[in-house]
């Protein structure tokens, strides 16, 4: 009787560890999938993390929060005195450019002309023509020179009106010249807006440009070409008054007969 019931005793204690040791097993399995999904989940919200850093990389480094200032590789000095003393530097920064495309309407006399600024191209000129732009330089500033034989512009922005003003300040490089087959010299294409500077000189730009309404070969001289900083989109036909009225005192190349100038700029 004891030895029968020294066997149910052992036989109800094996039962019992066999039991607990199937519960633990399901306990240790749910502890192993509880950690391999913690380390699921760790690297999930790391992989996310990367991906979302590689986003803001490329959003700042190459989309459109791209560095407004990443197509400039040039700088501007203040122009020296006689007295060894620079004068204070009013050109404005190329960053203002954006390094990107411009739109807006110019108002010539009657004429309304879509144009747009190539501010990844020509960064100096296009940010010198928006801040003149934004603080109204160019409104009521006259077109003073019309060219109508084998060079065909129409030149404006001179605050003086002869061909001799300028904003105060002279800017450089040159930039975006067109290109020219060797030879050859480079022509303008019609609609074309290019910076006017003094010959030989590439620091001499200012205020004034000059609209390409035709199709123009301008040679190049010791400073090399003219900076194209953007385009008439439309609306050139509306210049046809000026251009077919001619130059004042029948030459080719002065005084628009028609009393010219820029009645206003908007640029976005």
């Amino acid at each position: 009787m004891a030895s029968k019931r020294s066997n149910d005793i052992q036989a109800a204690a094996k039962k019992s560890l066999k039991s607990f040791e199937q519960k633990q097993n399901v306990v240790d399995h749910r502890i192993k999938v509880r950690a391999k999904d913690n380390r699921l989940a760790v690297l999930v919200t790391a992989a996310t993390f990367v991906v979302a850093l590689v986003a803001q990389y490329s959003y700042f480094g190459f989309g459109p929060g791209v560095a407004k200032d990443f197509c400039i590789n040039f700088s501007q000095t203040p122009e020296p005195e006689v007295s060894g003393t620079s004068k204070p530097l009013l050109i404005p920064d190329a960053a203002i450019s954006e390094c990107r495309d411009w739109t807006g309407v110019m108002t010539v006399n009657k004429a309304n002309l879509d144009i747009k600024l190539d501010g990844e191209s020509a960064p100096q000129a296009v940010a010198n023509f928006v801040d003149l732009i934004r603080i109204g330089f160019y409104t009521g500033v006259s077109c003073h020179r019309l060219t109508t034989s084998s060079i065909y512009v129409l030149q404006c922005g001179d605050p003086k009106g002869d061909g001799t003003g300028d904003p105060g300040y002279k800017f450089g490089p040159i930039e975006n010249v067109p290109t020219a087959k060797e030879g050859k010299q480079p022509v303008y294409k019609k609609g074309v807006l290019a910076m006017a500077r003094q010959s030989n000189a590439p620091t001499t730009m200012g205020s004034q440009f000059f609209i390409v309404y035709e199709d123009s070969t301008i040679p190049s001289d010791a400073a090399g070409g003219y900076t194209v900083f953007g385009e008439v989109t439309a609306g050139l036909a509306g210049l046809d008054p000026i251009i077919s009225a001619g130059v004042k005192g029948g030459s080719g190349d002065g005084k628009p007969a028609v009393e010219t100038a820029i009645k206003n700029i908007t640029i976005k």
